[in-house]
């Protein structure tokens, strides 16, 4: 299967469209399509609410289309339904208006059709909706938010961004959803993400290979993007084959470089040495016996670590400090082609001067902002959804940008991007940006290619943070690793 091809694809709206587009031009009408997709939302609707009356909500489109068609086959299933769209049937064009012929006499919108607090279908809007939602579609979304009626969505809830997530002025709160053919970005992407509920993705009939066409960039972050990139240790192998890693470490805030140090080695680094302040070296030298640590103090012997090739990787930020000796261990470390992990403190150590840092990136580097320090590096990619603002900054920087939060979104420079949906909450606690930024430098010091590697890194974090469960603190994230790996390497990742 090639990975254009794969479920994990996320498709714009503009993307969706030309598939639609692809498919009819082979030969399969759009009726066919919308009575597919019609057929699905209906089935749906059964599935989840065997009995009571059902109110379909048709907007101006193809998603209205979908409602006419799903309110028919729910009425010949003996369902009692009620159905309004938002304007007159004269309006409607194309396969939308054959739809509504078929129905029969179409009702204006009206709050009187949620009376007896029936199952809603909204298919009022889908994933191209481009502005607020107002007037009477407003008016019904809100009554079912207020009366918390269950919803389904067709496509994606009345009021998502499709290819943002974003909420524009207001949007249901779905039940559940039903897209077709492939997920948008905007069913990942918070807040929309928070809207969908469980989203099916139905086959209506559009085949795999309009993809060729299409050549998608983005995709949910799921194992089969990367998981034929990671290294396994090899029956004759030695630790210098699974690459030596290097994580700068603070004076003072010594926790973070520890957690880091310890989540490269869990996830396979051969060797991981702490290079720190002798100040502070006896704190470093006294936690894992396996971290090697080092002691330096300025650029000079910051370079002369670096100077033996076998240390492949470096890690610089995480509780190092701001200001310029942090960005002159980047620097370094970036100067002599390692691969390089840059987090917390690094990045803000170049704000105000960021193209002292992107005039460096000459070989693999990831930066891991949060949006916080998004904005101090890329002061003004202030506008567009969050995938827009994490492919700018790649392109801009020549870097790997993996933008945090809990819709993680990983960006590489030629325009591919990720977003990481199986981050569970309990990862809001401290230390595990630093786990993570130790994971990438693990996986990038046995060879991983950087968009791999981040993308990895973000689904083990939340994969592992998700089996621990309740309760969980930095290091829990590390010791859930084993579990997470051999999973993997046994194919059995989806567990």
């Amino acid at each position: 299967m090639t990975l254009h091809a794969s479920s994990a694809v996320l498709l714009t709206v503009a993307e969706m469209g030309r598939a639609d587009r692809l498919t009819i031009a082979r030969g399969r009408p759009g009726i066919e399509l919308m009575e597919r997709a019609g057929a699905a939302v209906a089935a749906a609707v059964r599935r989840r609410w065997p009995d009571g009356s059902v109110a379909v909500l048709c907007g101006p489109g193809n998603n209205g289309g979908d409602g006419f068609v799903a309110a028919r086959l729910l009425r010949e299933a003996g369902r009692t339904v009620r159905l309004g769209c938002l304007v007159p049937v004269e309006v409607l064009k194309g396969d939308a208006r054959s739809a509504a012929e078929r129905w029969g006499d179409v009702a204006p919108l009206d709050p009187a059709i949620l009376d007896g607090d029936p199952v809603v279908v909204d298919a009022l809007f889908g994933a191209g909706l481009a502005r607020p939602l107002d007037g009477m579609a407003r008016r019904l979304i809100d009554i079912v938010a207020d009366r918390r009626l269950p919803c389904l969505a067709v496509d994606i809830p009345s009021g998502v961004h499709g290819d943002t997530g974003a909420v524009l002025g207001a949007a249901a709160t779905a039940t559940a959803t039903v897209t077709f053919f492939r997920r948008k970005p905007g069913h990942l992407l918070m807040p929309g993400r928070l809207r969908c509920g469980p989203v099916e993705v139905a086959d209506i009939g559009i085949p795999d290979d309009v993809l060729d066409g299409i050549a998608p960039a983005t995709w949910e972050n799921r194992p089969e993007l990367w998981a034929g990139a990671l290294r396994w240790p090899s029956p004759v192998g030695h630790k210098y084959d699974r690459g030596h890693a290097v994580v700068f470490g603070g004076a003072e805030l010594t926790g973070a470089a520890r957690l880091a140090a310890r989540a490269a080695r869990r996830i396979g680094a051969g060797l991981v040495t702490i290079a720190a302040p002798r100040a502070a070296h006896a704190i470093y030298a006294s936690d894992w016996p396996g971290t090697l640590t080092l002691a330096v103090d300025d650029a000079a012997g910051a370079e002369s670590l670096l100077d033996d090739p076998r240390r492949n990787a470096v890690l610089v930020g995480p509780g190092h400090g701001v200001g310029e000796i942090t960005a002159s261990y980047a620097c370094a470390a970036l100067a002599r082609g390692r691969a390089a992990v840059l987090d917390a403190d690094a990045l803000t150590s170049f704000a105000g001067r960021p193209e002292r840092l992107f005039s460096s990136i000459r070989s693999t580097c990831v930066l891991t902002p949060h949006e916080g320090e998004f904005a101090r590096l890329f002061p003004d990619i202030d506008q567009g959804g969050k995938v827009t603002r994490a492919r700018l900054a790649a392109r801009r920087s020549n870097a790997i940008v993996l933008l945090k939060g809990a819709d993680t979104v990983i960006a590489a420079p030629d325009g591919r991007a990720a977003i990481s949906a199986n981050a569970p909450p309990t990862l809001a606690t401290a230390g595990t940006g630093d786990v993570l930024a130790g994971m990438i430098l693990g996986l990038l010091a046995q060879g991983v290619p950087g968009f791999e590697a981040a993308a990895a890194a973000s689904w083990m974090h939340g994969a592992a943070a998700a089996a621990f469960g309740a309760g969980l603190v930095a290091e829990d994230v590390v010791d859930m690793l084993p579990q997470v790996l051999r999973k993997l390497q046994a194919g059995r990742a989806g567990e």
